[in-house]
């Protein structure tokens, strides 16, 4: 199932092409206005992981981080090779976590931060700025919780 790598690659090139055009015609914490009321594209620079966790840590996390990203890459590859044909949802599901893993790393090597430029809010209500790895993952994530609950039983009990 390793063809699925070509979802991760784009993944890829869609999260770094997009955080350059952020860095670049972006100001830094400024909000530009996409849906007034909604959706903005704020430049941020986290050098933490989700919701800036350990963001202050003092720079150690970004080795952390970055270990961490190689090591779950890793899994990640040599899962999506011992899937079988029929596990195509898992195979998708996998290879968008993979991408957004390796398009985050990427960040981190190269700068030390990851570039987020997304925000979404209403009213009071504001979601950390993220970037189209952190969707990919969110998404890859979605897709194996609700592909476990719903059609992971079906396929065992077709198998018996």
């Amino acid at each position: 199932m390793l063809k699925w790598l070509w979802l991760s690659g784009l993944v890829i090139m869609l999260d770094q092409l997009t955080k350059l055009l952020a860095d670049r015609f972006l100001s830094m914490h400024a909000s530009t206005p996409v849906i007034p009321g909604f959706f903005d594209l704020v430049l941020a620079y986290n050098t933490g992981a989700a919701f800036s966790f350990l963001a202050d840590a003092g720079g150690w996390q970004r080795w952390f981080f970055t270990v961490l990203a190689l090591g779950v890459s890793i899994f990640l590859i040599l899962w999506l090779k011992r899937l079988q044909p029929s596990e195509k949802m898992t195979a998708i599901a996998l290879a968008l976590i993979l991408g957004g893993a390796i398009g985050n790393l990427i960040d981190r090597i190269l700068y030390g931060h990851v570039i987020d430029f997304i925000h979404w809010f209403y009213r009071d209500f504001s979601w950390p700025a993220f970037n189209i790895a952190d969707s990919a993952i969110t998404l890859g994530a979605a897709l194996l919780i609700i592909h476990a609950i719903f059609f992971d039983n079906r396929e065992q009990h077709t198998n018996d």
